[in-house]
């Protein structure tokens, strides 16, 4: 069974891939869908029997997907490699443009440790680790930093403003 990071917690996956038998993940709370099979297929689901997510390519478009968000309770967005960062500015889009509230799960062979900081301060809560990777070090890895130099989705103002405005 496949283990993930989810709201800071490492917990057996709920969810399996669209194509991935059952022992995969534990499939009992729902399935991810690949955005170009959802469109491909729209009449296989339109009413599904479980819970939906949708898995965004890099080369996907947002503007595909926003209009039936409200359809889907996770949002997976791909990282198949290091030099692929588009999956950031898709996973800032989702949260502080579009008000996306479900779960945001950062999935493949780029989910690395040394990442975890970077992909939570762009709004994703959940992480499927590449193979390689252990979930518990990765985990630890999203408590090391507590203060940062830029503003993310969850701070109003960067460490550099409040401590300069704290010494006026």
């Amino acid at each position: 069974m496949r283990r993930v990071l989810r709201r800071r917690e490492v917990v057996v996956d709920d969810w399996r891939h669209w194509g991935e038998d059952d022992a995969a993940g534990s499939g009992g709370r729902g399935v991810i869908v690949p955005l170009r099979e959802l469109r491909a297929n729209p009449q296989d689901w339109s009413a599904p029997t479980q819970a939906l997510g949708v898995r965004i390519a890099p080369a996907d478009k947002l503007e595909d997907l926003i209009p039936d968000l409200a359809r889907f309770a996770l949002v997976a967005i791909e990282f198949p490699s290091p030099a692929e960062g588009r999956g950031y500015s898709q996973g800032r889009v989702l949260r502080s443009r579009v008000g996306f509230k479900g779960e945001l799960r950062a999935v493949g062979a780029a989910v690395k440790r040394d990442l975890m900081v970077a992909l939570a301060r762009c709004g994703f809560d959940a992480f499927e680790v590449a193979p390689a990777e252990d979930p518990e070090a990765c985990l630890e890895a999203l408590s090391r930093y507590s203060v940062a130099y830029q503003v993310d989705r969850g701070s109003q103002l960067a460490l550099r403003w409040r401590t300069r405005s704290a010494s006026m």
